[in-house]
């Protein structure tokens, strides 16, 4: 079976954070896992990299658009490879073949597509319009940007969004469009319901140069939002490339729950008047904040995902940003709480089950496991887990079994079986630790794979190749080196 699997495309006004970062490896986990029970994946990510602000902030450092998206897109691309993130395709709108691939989509979608004034309210820094009572609410001021929203008129393209609501509310509310998880679905069909309204998809070149120039018309160029949404079609070659039939629709887009209406009713409605499937399943995450606050370079208190892994590895950011942020939720990312999860949870748990098993076949038995048997775990609440991109539910079940085969070890006492000379019970015994532990690797692979081969490498031949160090070294925490 063929799965495709997306993140969304960031935006590149600043450097990557750990909430992209945490994105990512999330996305990853389910191309793993899908690649791991045998079907043919095609993983992408990338960059959006048109729009006013970009030309903005280019403007204010003195070097053209292109200079500063390809900076920072190559930011966000070096990012993949720290993270060990195995995509297939990575995208930027900036790409020839995607700025043509725009063009087509558009003039596909052009039955819907017509000309009319617009009056709104519009702010650069978000790249969007809000409405007369948003503004009034802010007192005219955007509270993300702290400058004033632009009162603009100006004739635009729109798109007849609202023509697709109740085929979109249809699609949510029978599950063939799954917005996941739950609350996230009860938001974005309350906006459904409320009724969408068309949205406008295009901005005049005198006002915003850096973008698509919208087909048949050199005055305009298209919305950044609108174009940058149809890179999950033209990175898969729409609409003539063969990976279209094969790959589309996606298995499951990753977002944040910032952008759930562009991906859950705007994307959607695009689609349909396209005449293409809807994506089964739309993964919506939550924010990370930072001690309990909000991340912001002005608090001081922005942490970037190089920090993090030059510390404690890659894999270790991965269990962390999986494991303790909640998947369905907002979570919380602090040192002390990434110390005690490394040091109790990786070092202690994990590590030294994989330490005294070796040491032990090692030393009671030359290192020879014999016949490992199968595995006898249940895993079937880790398979519903990650069938529901419940990640940290799926790792807890991998952890019970960590904590179920520490338990094992402590309750058999292996070292007073080998004291009794019992070799044939001895045996039983550490080949079942051994087991227990390819197993633990096997499911996560997903999560940690430089860790899972690590531990196959020691025991899945049937002879222990013990580690020159342990798996996670501990470190002092963080109140030790204050």
């Amino acid at each position: 079976m063929n799965y495709f699997v997306t993140t969304s495309i960031p935006y590149v006004n600043g450097d990557p954070h750990i909430g992209f970062g945490m994105e990512l490896v999330a996305a990853d986990v389910l191309a793993r896992y899908a690649r791991q029970e045998g079907h043919t994946v095609l993983f992408s990510t990338g960059t959006d990299e048109h729009g006013g602000k970009i030309a903005e902030k280019a403007a204010e450092r003195k070097i053209s658009p292109k200079e500063l998206t390809d900076e920072i897109s190559k930011k966000f691309n070096d990012l993949t490879e720290l993270l060990d993130i195995s995509n297939d395709r990575f995208i930027r709108t900036t790409d020839e073949a995607h700025e043509k691939r725009a063009q087509i989509v558009w003039k596909a979608l052009k039955d819907d597509i017509y000309k009319n004034n617009y009056v709104g309210w519009y702010c650069t820094g978000d790249e969007a319009f809000f409405t007369e009572a948003e503004v009034k609410e802010n007192k005219g001021v955007c509270p993300n940007h702290n400058r004033p929203y632009e009162k603009v008129e100006e004739e635009n393209y729109f798109f007849r969004l609202s023509k697709y609501n109740e085929q979109i509310k249809k699609a949510i509310a029978s599950g063939a469009f799954q917005v996941v998880p739950k609350t996230r679905r009860n938001e974005i069909m309350s906006v459904i319901e409320s009724g969408l309204e068309d949205i406008s998809i295009s901005r005049p070149k005198d006002k915003i140069g850096w973008g698509i120039p919208v087909p048949g018309d050199s005055h305009q160029v298209m919305y950044v939002w609108f174009e940058a949404l149809m890179n999950y079609i033209t990175v898969l070659g729409y609409p003539e490339h063969e990976d279209v039939k094969k790959f589309w629709p996606a298995n499951v887009q990753v977002i944040g729950k910032d952008i759930i209406r562009f991906h859950a009713a705007i994307w959607p409605a695009m689609l349909l008047a396209l005449e293409l499937p809807l994506p089964k399943t739309l993964y919506v995450h939550g924010f990370i904040n930072i001690d309990g606050k909000k991340m912001s370079k002005t608090l001081g208190n922005f942490v970037t995902p190089q920090e993090i892994t030059e510390k404690y590895g890659v894999d270790a950011f991965r269990y962390y940003f999986l494991r303790h942020v909640p998947s369905y939720e907002d979570g919380d990312f602090s040192w002390e709480k990434l110390d005690a999860a490394y040091n109790n949870e990786l070092a202690n748990e994990l590590g030294n089950a994989v330490q005294r098993t070796a040491v032990m076949i090692m030393k009671y038995q030359d290192g020879l496991i014999g016949d490992i048997p199968e595995p006898e775990h249940d895993i079937a609440q880790y398979r519903t887990a990650m069938e529901h991109c419940h990640f940290d539910r799926a790792l807890d079940e991998v952890w019970a079994q960590v904590r179920g085969l520490n338990q094992y070890i402590e309750e058999e006492k292996p070292w007073t079986i080998a004291k009794d000379g019992d070799a044939d019970h001895l045996r039983e015994v550490l080949a079942y630790q051994a087991s227990s532990l390819l197993q633990i690797a096997s499911l996560l692979e997903p999560f940690m794979p430089k860790t899972a081969l690590k531990i196959r490498n020691v025991f899945h031949e049937g002879i222990v190749r013990p580690t020159k160090e342990t798996l996670f070294p501990k470190f002092e925490t963080t109140e030790d080196q204050a």
